[in-house]
């Protein structure tokens, strides 16, 4: 074998290196600078370690802070493990699990000692500290390859069960490999790792919170104490995180929810919204405006059972992989009366829907289908349950029952990417006419748990690709992204990541290519040769669920909705009791103009009333005196800005009228 090797770089150059040479070697070689700002290397496009030797011709980049998404995956995991080492060093005899980095930062689970109990909130600036002098040592990150028994016997033998259980249960080909910091404490994982503890900024991460979990996320095994951080590459980008999560804090949909009389939420109903009339003002106009959005774009809507036999689901395919996250009853209760169980052994089981696309294949299967009858466009505002855990539930963000704006395309193989294009083109504008200018386009490819052929895969992959090359989508302005691994079990997937208003990011439109479907619940139609085909079934939504898109809307605007979404557009309050009159004649003929008004004539000074509507986020405050009722006039307050504008009635009503009106219906 020869000595020898060949690195390519990005720029196209090569070098010839001897077998085992280093990235940091070949950073070093090219100059200082590189040297030192070089955290990791990509060898043929995965991520590896910059110390881990090179052993065959490789195409190599080597990754700094420039390059932010792998650096920041990078210093979480490294955040992570610096934080385990830290507790281990306060509390001996704390057992580590997992600590993975997530989307802002990072979580280590730890199985504490009987006599400490759970971690505490109080003991977060001690652990800090503790990790600040494990960064400040500069500790070598040492990848290894340990032996499965050696490695089991190892863990077992200093009383690192959760490790040793977990090792035990890796695939037997796969290589097992720990890392060291410095010459003692070590972690197993796949890696990779920054080169040294040092490569962390001790003034970027913070610890946020301490929480329960279980090992492997089973309520049946042993509780832990998750410890939750937020990581980042600079003391700045840390700066500016802590300030969007102060202003998240501010526009948390549930505290914004009980101050504007939204909705509520409560024990005896886990995980499903009281709408109040308010909330479901929001609701309602919403559903309006998709209906008409679905209207245009030529779907028929449907509205389909809530239970089904659970033979339905069993030939679907849902049962046997989504069985644990459905609401399952007994299709007869023999006699409530008698004692005893309530289900006899050979009970009939049904399940209420936890999605509507099978109930759209049976009724697409009503009647005989001709390939002129395609595409068909199926759409539903579909109530659906699904058996969420207690501690995954969050506001309306994630619930138990919920409502989509569901749809299903059922089309010819020809009519695909056309569909997949139209529905982009109506996502964009649905996007944009509530708010949302931002967006990014990804797709999910196939898992490893799927049905049907490769071939239908690779074709339903690439459909979807040219379909997103068409709209204009394959772009680095939409985010454009390929996601391995990550697309439904029945067919891989768009998915629509919007931005809001303090640069969160939020996946909610989707739309999947499935063949798999339509092949199991035997759904055909009658080709232009006279045989059966199978179709393709496109299952699309753009909001998502109602509960969680209302929910985003109201942290997007911070409550101060758009004046034709607000659940209340305008108030005429009064100065005087004088103008109650005509503060009803004013309400009246706003109402009568479409728009949702009401009546303040308490006795209580304007600026508490000012005050209390500017609370309620209420966009229009129209102050009436003596002096307006005489000349017919009001004082418009706009909500978020200073001052006020006198302006005839008629001519306020005409303004109101206009941004009252959805932005589907305005001319123009």
């Amino acid at each position: 074998m020869s000595q020898m090797i060949r690195v390519t770089l990005p720029d196209g150059s090569a070098r010839e290196v001897v077998r085992g040479t280093t990235a940091a070697e070949i950073a070093a070689d090219i100059g200082p600078g590189l040297a030192k700002a070089a955290l990791a290397a990509k060898i043929d496009g995965e991520l590896r370690d910059i110390m881990r030797p090179l052993e065959e011709d490789t195409n190599l980049s080597l990754v700094t802070s420039r390059d932010e998404a792998d650096a920041l995956e990078l210093f979480r995991h490294d955040y992570a493990h610096v934080l385990a080492e830290a507790v281990q060093n306060l509390f001996p005899g704390t057992q580590i699990t997992f600590g993975p980095s997530t989307g802002d930062g990072f979580y280590y689970d730890f199985a504490p000692t009987a006599e400490h109990g759970p971690f505490r909130d109080d003991e977060l600036p001690l652990i800090e500290e503790e990790m600040r002098k494990i960064i400040a040592a500069d500790l070598p990150l040492t990848r290894e390859v340990w032996e499965r028994d050696k490695l089991i016997a190892k863990w077992a033998a200093e009383g690192e069960s959760f490790k040793a259980e977990w090792a035990a249960e890796l695939p037997q080909g796969e290589e097992l490999t720990v890392y060291r910091s410095g010459d003692g404490w070590m972690d197993m994982c796949r890696g990779p790792h920054l080169a040294s503890t040092g490569k962390l900024d001790p003034a970027a991460f913070k610890l946020t919170r301490v929480s329960g979990a279980y090992w492997r996320g089973d309520q049946k095994n042993a509780q832990l104490s998750r410890i939750y951080g937020t990581g980042w590459l600079n003391k700045k980008q840390l700066a500016e995180h802590l300030v969007r999560l102060e202003e998240a804090a501010k526009r948390d949909h549930r505290k914004i929810g009980r101050e504007m009389d939204l909705f509520h939420l409560q024990e005896e109903a886990h995980g499903s919204v009281f709408w109040h009339p308010k909330g479901y003002r929001i609701y309602r106009e919403l559903e309006a405006y998709m209906r008409r959005a679905i209207d245009g774009a030529g779907y028929q809507e449907v509205k389909t059972p809530q239970v089904m036999d659970a033979k339905q689901w069993e030939q679907s395919g849902h049962w046997g992989k989504y069985r644990a996250n459905m609401f399952v009853i007994p299709d007869e209760v023999p006699n409530i009366e008698n004692e005893g169980p309530l289900v006899s052994d050979d009970a009939e089981w049904m399940a209420l829907k936890p999605m509507n696309c099978p109930a759209h294949v049976l009724i697409f299967r009503q009647g005989m289908k001709s390939y002129r009858d395609l595409p068909l466009r199926m759409a539903e505002m579909g109530c659906c349950h699904r058996n969420e855990p207690h501690g995954a539930l969050h506001g309306i963000m994630r619930v138990r029952q919920f409502t989509q704006d569901d749809g299903h395309i059922f089309c010819r193989e020809d009519q695909i990417v056309e569909e997949v294009r139209d529905f982009c083109a109506l996502l964009d504008r649905v996007y944009k006419q509530l708010g949302f200018e931002k967006y990014a386009v990804k797709l999910a490819l196939r898992p490893d748990m799927r049905f049907g052929t490769e071939e239908m895969w690779d074709k339903a992959e690439a459909e979807l690709r040219e379909a997103v090359e068409r709209a204009g989508m394959a772009t680095e302005e939409y985010g454009w992204e390929e996601l391995p691994g990550e697309g439904a079990f029945y067919a891989p997937k768009l998915e629509f990541h919007l931005t809001d208003a303090i640069g969160r990011t939020w996946q909610c439109g989707t739309i999947q290519s499935d063949r798999v479907m339509p092949e199991r619940l035997d759904a055909s139609y009658i080709g232009e040769d006279g045989e059966r085909h199978r179709p393709v079934m496109l299952h699309r939504a753009i909001l998502g669920t109602y509960e969680r898109f209302i929910g985003i809307l109201i942290e997007h605007f911070a409550g101060r909705f758009p004046t034709w979404l607000a659940p209340v557009q305008a108030v005429v309050a009064t100065i005087v009791s004088d103008a109650d009159d005509y503060a009803k004649d004013a309400v009246a003929q706003l109402t009568a103009a479409g728009i949702r008004a009401e009546i303040d004539v308490r006795n209580e000074k304007i600026n508490y009333k000012v005050r209390e509507h500017s609370l309620a986020k209420v966009p229009y405050l129209l102050v009436v005196g003596n002096r307006e009722a005489e000349e017919g006039t009001v004082a418009i307050r706009t909500l978020g800005q200073d001052g006020q504008r006198i302006m005839p009635l008629a001519e306020a009503i005409a303004m109101l009228k206009a941004e009252a009106t959805p932005p589907d219906l305005r001319a123009g």
